[in-house]
């Protein structure tokens, strides 16, 4: 039965082939049937909506054909998780040749009990979301490594840390741009009724605070409880005890003390106001933090860099230090040290960069999700009816547009107006959104570091246990179900208590 399974187990280049060729057909008989939609926007500018149509293109013909031919290449080669990835593992590389990692997780597990480790992880997953993207390529290698070093299964750190970083995506106790963005859209769709209608900057802040202690515990019972149990021991795990000698600490001491110095000289550099200092934001946006994750700012264009500097120089100097790193041959050799057997995983980029170009590329997903706009608008629930109805629209709509700027876009103008009528504050509607696009980020493969996730659960698989596109879902929907449930109680609770979801805001006006 096990080899039977095994035979007709599919791989995820193969499931990416077939979710291609479903969304080109799919195409071809919406573009068939001239399936449209359109969408009201706010004109910022004279005020009043904009209405946007938007139609199905069709890929089942010469010109669709053509298309992705033409820009099957051009995608892969500008996938944004690609390149961040290959940069950020030259970092990682130098970190974990040079021992660095091994030494440094040693010190941090050594007395403390694996729940709570897994706890402090959870809840850094879920702040990470200030980091935005580089969040994905940065702490799924690295959970992987810390689990494989503590002894337990790298498996479980890659799904630990992709739980939290979907889970906690909405749940932002420190503003960034998307917050930015998703805030601005909502104040406009606000002013459409109210033209002195404002929105703080902390409009959710109660409410974030909230959720990232309760997701923390919940993401940690189900990863002790479930994940971790379910995968067992790792194959290559063995019961040495790491010892640091004077070498490694005095590597550790090194590296520490370099790493640290950088990161103070980062940090005071986007703190304006200080004398030098302030260099690395942009001075042509208005809100601080527009300057500094702008889509022109340094931190947005440079951080991943920055990052991968950060782990070379803790590399190397702990190389230096414990005399792991003896000549520039070594050196250089560590640098490619995570780049090894990485074939694998860039064909399987490719081919996930491919369908989710080819499914833009057909407008689908902005038909289906002005569609919903309208089925919103057409009906009249209001209060819980609303709230509940609302969010599992959300969460169907993000399957297909796991952006949360672009899903907002279409329906903020729709959505924020239908609340402010029933009594709801704009600032609640969008916290239903969001609370809706948690549940759903992370288990569609559209969401484009789904494939990085992805990847790496097949790197540490090895051939004897292929992990599939639909075995990777499957273990995160444990978390997707819970944050659901919890979401939405939360919801609910916020809504007939008239709870404050903000400073100075409530769920009802």
């Amino acid at each position: 039965m096990k080899k039977l399974r095994s035979k007709i187990l599919l791989h995820p280049i193969m499931s990416f082939l077939i979710l291609i060729l479903i969304t080109i057909i799919i195409s071809g008989i919406c573009g068939l049937l001239g399936l449209s939609a359109s969408y009201n926007t706010v004109n910022a500018i004279r005020g009043g909506y904009d209405s946007t149509p938007v139609s199905v293109n069709s890929l089942l013909n010469l010109s669709g054909l053509k298309l992705i031919f033409r820009t099957t290449v051009s995608n892969f080669a500008s996938f944004a998780p690609l390149s961040m990835l290959l940069i950020t593992l030259i970092g990682i590389g130098i970190m974990d040749k040079s021992g660095f990692l091994s030494s440094f997780f040693t010190l941090l597990t050594k007395k403390a009990s694996k729940k709570r480790v897994t706890f402090v992880l959870s809840l850094i997953t879920i702040l990470a979301s200030i980091m935005g993207d580089i969040s994905f390529i940065v702490l799924i290698p690295i959970m992987a490594l810390f689990f494989k070093y503590s002894k337990r299964n790298p498996k479980a750190g890659i799904i630990l840390a992709f739980a939290g970083l979907t889970c906690g995506t909405g749940i932002n106790i420190f503003m960034n741009s998307i917050d930015s963005a998703l805030l601005e859209y909502t104040r406009l769709a606000a002013t459409s009724l109210d033209n002195g209608y404002t929105i703080g900057n902390f409009a959710h802040i109660l409410v974030m605070l909230c959720m990232t202690i309760i997701m923390s515990f919940i993401i940690t019972s189900i990863a002790e409880k479930v994940t971790i149990p379910k995968l067992g021991k790792y194959d290559e795990e063995t019961e040495e005890e790491l010892y640091l000698d004077k070498y490694k600490k005095r590597g550790l001491l090194f590296s520490m003390s370099v790493g640290s110095l950088y990161l103070l000289i980062f940090i005071y550099n986007i703190i304006p106001g200080l004398p030098l200092s302030g260099n690395l934001l942009d001075y042509s946006q208005k809100l601080y933090i527009d300057k500094l994750f702008g889509y022109n700012s340094f931190f947005n264009q440079g951080f991943v860099f920055v990052i991968t500097m950060f782990f070379f120089l803790c590399g190397l100097f702990y190389g230096l230090g414990a005399k792991t790193i003896k000549n520039n041959r070594e050196l250089c050799s560590y640098l490619g040290h995570s780049l090894d057997g990485i074939g694998k995983p860039l064909v399987l980029i490719f081919f996930a960069s491919t369908f989710i170009s080819i499914f833009k590329d057909s407008n689908i997903g902005s038909v289906f999700t002005a569609l919903a706009a309208d089925l919103i608008s057409s009906i009249s629930f209001t209060g819980i009816p609303l709230i509940v109805t609302t969010f599992i629209i959300v969460i169907i709509v993000t399957l297909l547009v796991p952006s949360a700027v672009s899903s907002w876009a279409i329906l903020s103008g729709v959505i924020v107006p239908v609340f402010m009528n029933s009594g709801m504050s704009a600032e609640f509607a969008e916290l239903v959104f969001r609370g809706a696009s948690c549940v759903t980020y992370g288990i569609t493969p559209l969401m484009a570091y789904f494939v990085i996730y992805l990847a790496f659960l097949d790197m540490y698989s090895g051939e004897d246990k292929p992990i599939s596109l639909f075995g990777a879902l499957k273990e995160i929907m444990p978390y997707s179900l819970m944050t659901a449930a919890v979401w939405i109680v939360v919801l609910i609770v916020s809504y007939i208590l008239g709870l404050p979801i903000g400073i100075g805001t409530f769920s009802i006006m």
